[in-house]
């Protein structure tokens, strides 16, 4: 096949048994060798399972050549739109795609000095390797990590840093909305604690995004306590946070709760833009959990809503005009635009949107944008034929 004709592979399968689900999907790949495959899965699928019956089939699609990687999720993007409780597979065609892979399987001492090494060679290695596609190749950073760890910071910075002009995109694993355990896929197996950066090399045009549905509004706050090594809030204006973040977004005395924070995030101005810092959870003695990085003396504001639809049709007519045709859009998408989605009832407005541009990918727990660790955004990687 040529290098236009071999298009990206897709698969999905609701199936619960792990070997019953890979088995639907290497049939709905075909036979066409691959350069890598992303996955990505519902936290309810036997992980051990999962992973012998992937490396099981993997000796189908192009054997150890076959660089596989992945994560759990809090909703899969499959060619439905939203989608739940699946396992998704996106196979990258051999004859059109390099791919190769580095995992942080310790990310709790992550060693930045040693990383930056690792990744330059890396970013090395994927230049030699991939010189057989042609004169001019693209790279891009493909970057999953645990969602739970509290980390995504200094390592997308590190590794933004350490590929220098090779952009990262990428999104923190989930485990639907649990918040108990999440899971990196890599070298055949599942891993806690980990972070995996892998370098897709390609002739064809490709384009990294990252768009939000907020606007900040009028409505200031600074954080008066905090602890940052939990990403906690404690206090905002000197009154309890999570009072005072009701009052200001106008909902005094009413509950907290995943819709309430998908509809009204808090935003940060940053680098001359505005990016949202979603809260995960508020507890009990009043302080709110965030899913970014957080600390004192950071002035903050309530997002509001822009309207969706005509912001994402804009969007895709952008990525047009960079890449010509779309093969895919591979998206790291907040799970909680898919909350809000839901909330506001646009979910299969949006689904259709989705389905019609050829989005797939996961819904998250943050998404990685070049050096920035960014909540509550729709971003990803176009992928032109």
């Amino acid at each position: 096949m040529t290098m236009l004709a071999s298009k990206i592979a897709f698969a999905s399968s609701h199936a619960g048994d792990p070997a019953k689900a890979m088995a639907e999907i290497a049939g709905q790949l075909g036979e066409e060798a691959l350069a890598g495959m992303l996955l990505f899965c519902s936290h309810h699928f036997d992980r051990e399972a999962l992973a012998r019956a992937v490396n099981r089939q993997k000796e189908n699609m192009g054997g150890e050549s076959v660089v596989a990687i992945g994560c759990t999720s809090s909703g899969e993007l499959t060619e439905n739109g939203y989608d739940e409780d699946s396992l998704s597979v996106i196979g990258f065609p051999a004859s059109a795609f390099h791919m190769t892979s580095l995992c942080f399987d310790d990310i709790e001492n992550f060693d930045p000095a040693a990383a930056r090494q690792a990744v330059r060679g890396l970013a090395a290695r994927a230049d030699r390797e991939s010189r057989h596609l042609g004169d001019r190749i693209n790279h891009v950073a493909l970057f999953l990590v645990d969602g739970l760890s509290h980390r995504e910071e200094l390592l997308t910075m590190t590794i933004q840093d350490a590929l220098g002009d090779i952009a990262l995109i990428g999104g923190s694993s989930g485990d639907g909305m649990a918040f108990r355990e999440t899971a990196i896929f890599e070298g055949g197996r599942f891993h806690a604690h980990a972070a995996v950066v892998a370098i897709l090399s390609t002739p064809r045009p490709i384009h990294v995004f990252k768009a939000q549905h907020y606007r900040p509004s009028a409505a200031k706050m600074v954080v008066t306590g905090a602890i940052p090594q939990d990403r906690i809030v404690t206090e905002i204006n000197a009154e309890p946070a999570a009072q005072e973040y009701l009052r200001l977004a106008g909902h005094a005395g009413e509950a907290l709760g995943l819709a309430f924070y998908a509809a009204h995030p808090l935003m940060v101005r940053a680098g001359g833009d505005y990016h949202v810092r979603s809260i995960q959870s508020a507890n009990p003695d009043g302080s709110l959990t965030f899913y970014s990085a957080i600390d004192e003396g950071i002035v903050m504001t309530v997002g509001e809503p822009v309207e969706r639809i005509s912001g994402m049709e804009s969007l895709f007519e952008d990525i047009a005009a960079q890449v010509g045709q779309v093969d895919r859009i591979i998206a790291f998408d907040c799970v909680l635009n898919r909350i809000d989605a839901e909330q506001r009832q646009i979910s299969r407005a949006v689904s259709e949107l989705y389905g019609r541009h050829r989005v797939i990918g996961f819904n998250t727990y943050g998404e990685q944008y070049h050096a920035l660790h960014v909540n509550q955004t729709f971003s990803g990687l176009a992928i032109g034929r």
